[in-house]
């Protein structure tokens, strides 16, 4: 008998280092609002998502394998919660401006990200699906964390180019430094593995965050057919206390297009939630002129807890002729551009 409970006793134990050597967690957000947006021509009131963060569904796992080498996964999918749905395509939001939108890929399930990783004191090696270097700046440096009618990305597309790396990359082998006492960087290749045009990228960011300071500067090429699209930013932010400090410049270069972007925002504690605050400004060279769009965008997010928050946000875009961009989703666009576009947003935000 005593043997027997002895025996139970170094199972259960075996049990529980096993069980603390590896892990898999479960989480997502889910994110809707009301929102309604006016492009002079037209407007549309829409049961939308995505306002305050983007809906996903996703699975993570880390396995010790000792020695200070770990091994991870990444599996998340894109929700559309406001059809009961997935998001099973391919990412527009900075898609060029008159390209055709991105066709469904339905098995592209976990279109946000796919990984795997091997980790340790030399760093990280990631393969699979991820966010560009390029894109962290966007969304890091946004009061708005490029979500909903006051994103940063409201103003971005680069005419011409048929690049489908501005957000993510499939077949990406990617490396990612350890901590280094603030200094933080990444490097990333992406295969087109001779049938995806527009998803061979050679990029990295570098950048450094202490305190209250965070800034980080980024370069990447992407191949094309005719010319490359050349990419690189800089983004950095600075905590006051009583506010944040935001700031981001982009450029890109597509044979003789260049696009600037710049933005400038703030987010501020009140309450139980934050005010946030940008404007942001790009300008789009080509053979026929140098049109510019400005964007402001204000909003508030009021925290009920931990995981659940409810928002509210508003913005306005400023074409000149020739470009047309807009507030978020929704409304009538008009080819010929020059007009305003106004959004707004009321909704709710759950974290699992």
């Amino acid at each position: 008998m005593k043997k027997s409970l002895l025996a139970l006793a170094a199972l259960t134990a075996f049990a529980g280092v096993a069980s603390a050597q590896s892990s898999v967690t479960l989480f997502g957000v889910v994110d809707l609002n009301a929102r309604g947006v006016d492009n002079g021509t037209g407007s549309r009131s829409t049961l939308s998502q995505d306002g305050n963060a983007s809906s996903r569904l996703g699975f993570r796992g880390v396995e010790d394998l000792g020695g200070g080498l770990k091994a991870g996964f990444w599996l998340e999918a894109g929700l559309n919660p406001d059809i009961g749905g997935t998001n099973m395509i391919a990412d527009n939001a900075l898609l060029p401006t008159g390209t055709p939108a991105s066709t469904a890929k339905s098995s592209q399930l976990f279109n946000r990200r796919s990984t795997l990783s091997l980790m340790g004191g030399f760093g990280e090696i990631r393969l699979g699906r991820d966010y560009t270097p390029t894109f962290w700046n966007h969304t890091v440096f946004d009061p708005f964390g490029t979500n909903g009618v006051g994103s940063q990305t409201n103003l971005q597309g680069v005419a011409g180019s048929a690049a489908q790396t501005l957000v993510r990359a499939n077949n990406t082998i990617g490396y990612f430094l350890p901590s280094l006492g603030g200094l933080y960087g990444q490097a990333m290749y992406a295969m087109d593995e001779g049938a995806n045009p527009g998803n061979e990228y050679v990029g990295g960011r570098i950048g450094y965050a202490a305190g209250p300071v965070n800034v980080a500067a980024a370069y990447a090429e992407t191949k094309l057919p005719n010319t490359n699209l050349k990419a690189a930013n800089i983004g950095a932010s600075f905590n006051m206390g009583f506010m944040t400090l935001m700031g981001q410049y982009h450029e890109y270069k597509y044979g003789g297009n260049k696009q600037t972007n710049m933005m400038a925002g703030l987010v501020v504690p009140l309450g139980a939630g934050n005010l946030k605050f940008s404007y942001g400004q790009t300008e789009l060279k080509t053979a026929a002129g140098k049109p510019k769009a400005t964007q402001i965008a204000a909003g508030y997010v009021y925290d009920l807890s931990k995981r659940t928050a409810v928002y509210v946000h508003a913005s306005q875009v400023d074409n000149d002729a020739g470009l047309a961009y807009t507030a978020g989703s929704g409304g009538k666009t008009n080819g010929a551009g020059g007009f305003k576009s106004t959004g707004y947003e009321l909704g709710v935000r759950h974290s699992f």
